[in-house]
């Protein structure tokens, strides 16, 4: 029989404490709370990602079942379903979801030379795309999508050098992707990689006002006016390299600079551009 420290306890030897501690002061999480702390509602969530549990009822009646292992691993008392929800409900997800970015930053730096699952570039390289997950509208009345469909969007941010997610906001499904473009973290110098759901000329000007580089695909009621032409390398594909200025009334001057345009053949008769 194993009588050492359980694999929960080994594994929270690992999450930097003093810098949850530091998130717990910012929003003071622990203001009137007597037990049950943020700590332990950290190591319970934790506990249920880990081993898959979905309901609240069957998380606190598996860490209830061998007590004396559950205060070894950091929570002092038992737990009850009614205090777990209420520390889901009211406290504040802040401290959660600026902790989460130190543990992504840890991990980023664990994976970074893991060719495994990076992609092959020397540059910061992000892929940021959105993913809808229907929901039953009866159940959750607060997901707004369709008049007769519920669903949450679930907004992520991609490493490519590590395919670690460095971003992930969730939303109702209404909102639309280029709305987070202004919630993003910009880090200069790093390439944003998009799809056309993402083609906000104000938004992105920011992204180059913070120095960074994005790429995405053209609308088809594009307009702008050529500037010069690079040559290219047609064997790979490729049509097209040029600089062009945008002639639209409100593109112009939302992005009054100069962009690149590429364009190349993905498939027969297909014309693909991106910029």
């Amino acid at each position: 029989m194993n009588t050492g420290r359980t694999i929960l306890s080994q594994l929270l030897d690992f999450v930097p404490r003093y810098e949850f501690n530091k998130y717990v002061d910012k929003y003071k999480g622990n203001y009137r709370v007597k037990s049950f702390t943020c700590w332990e509602q950290f190591i319970v969530m934790a506990f249920a990602q880990l081993t898959g549990w979905e309901s609240l009822r069957d998380i606190v009646s598996c860490l209830n079942a061998i007590p004396t292992r559950l205060y070894h691993s950091g929570v002092k008392s038992k737990v009850k379903r009614s205090t777990l929800s209420e520390a889901n409900t009211k406290r504040d997800w802040r401290i959660y979801a600026e902790f989460a970015q130190v543990l992504i930053q840890q991990a980023r730096r664990l994976y970074k030379e893991e060719h495994s699952f990076s992609v092959d570039i020397e540059e910061i390289a992000y892929a940021l795309d959105s993913s809808t997950i229907d929901l039953c509208l009866s159940l959750f009345p607060w997901a707004k999508f369709r008049k007769e469909k519920g669903a949450v969007k679930m907004h992520t941010q991609l490493d490519l050098r590590g395919s670690i997610p460095t971003f992930i906001e969730i939303t109702d499904g209404k909102v639309h992707d280029v709305n987070i473009l202004d919630n993003l973290l910009l880090e200069p110098s790093a390439f944003y990689i998009m799809d056309r759901a993402y083609l906000d000329f104000e938004s992105l000007y920011k992204i180059h006002e913070h120095q960074c580089y994005f790429v995405l695909r053209e609308k088809r009621n594009f307009k702008f006016r050529r500037l010069y032409s690079r040559k290219v390398d047609k064997s790979k594909g490729f049509k097209c390299d040029q600089t062009i200025k945008l002639t639209g009334f409100y593109s112009s001057k939302n992005y009054p600079e100069n962009l690149g345009v590429s364009s190349s053949m993905i498939k027969k008769g297909i014309k693909q551009s991106c910029f």
